[in-house]
């Protein structure tokens, strides 16, 4: 039977970002040349080109794809919940099982502009398309808790040094129950602080 993705048959731009997406997040962009990418996924080099102009043009389309499936599978976890708080708090467990996941080797996005923010404009507004997408998302989800834009500011900044510190201490579950617990504590002074407050008796 022939290879399937989730909508039918593996195309040739599929076989090609999916090699793509093992060899850079595995071994970086920089290490990663056009024929290993054309030996991992099993296309001729004249193939590879009628498809994308080159490399960075295939690292942006693999950026844009992986992006697709992250905050799908980001928005599934958190639509289980129905309690607003239980929402945000959604966030930081399904991070914290991604970052625990076989192989994780962290943030795509912050390795490719690592790499190559400075040198390809096409890497570096991919990454910033997903980061603005992520900061949008969850505005909306601590809007609903009822939180402010400055709690979901500060969301976000713990989700993005939880991305950080989890990689470098090698300890996911940490970094995401520390940040967790921060965000909850954000909350509920935000709550708190919305309360109306009791007149002089």
């Amino acid at each position: 039977m022939p290879e399937q993705s989730p909508t039918g048959p593996l195309t040739d731009t599929d076989r090609l970002l999916d090699a793509a997406e093992v060899l850079f997040y595995e071994n970086g962009y920089q290490s990663v040349g056009m024929d290993a990418l054309r030996e991992a996924s099993g296309l001729p080099l004249k193939r590879i080109y009628s498809l994308f102009k080159g490399k960075d043009s295939i690292a942006v389309a693999m950026l844009d794809r992986r992006d697709d499936r992250w905050h799908a599978s980001l928005a599934d976890h958190v639509d289980h919940e129905s309690e607003p708080e239980d929402r945000v708090m959604a966030i930081f467990d399904w991070l914290g099982a991604w970052l625990a996941g076989d192989g994780h080797r962290g943030c795509a996005w912050i390795n490719a502009f690592g790499e190559l923010g400075g040198t390809s404009p096409g890497v570096l507004e991919a990454v910033r398309h997903h980061k603005t997408r992520l900061r949008a998302y969850v505005e909306s989800v601590v809007a609903e808790a009822p939180g402010s834009q400055q709690v979901a500011d500060a969301v976000f900044l713990l989700i993005e040094g939880c991305m950080v510190s989890a990689g470098i201490s090698g300890d996911p579950a940490g970094a995401t129950t520390q940040a967790k617990r921060a965000a909850l504590i954000l909350l509920r002074n935000n709550h708190r602080s919305d309360a109306p407050q009791a007149g002089p008796r």
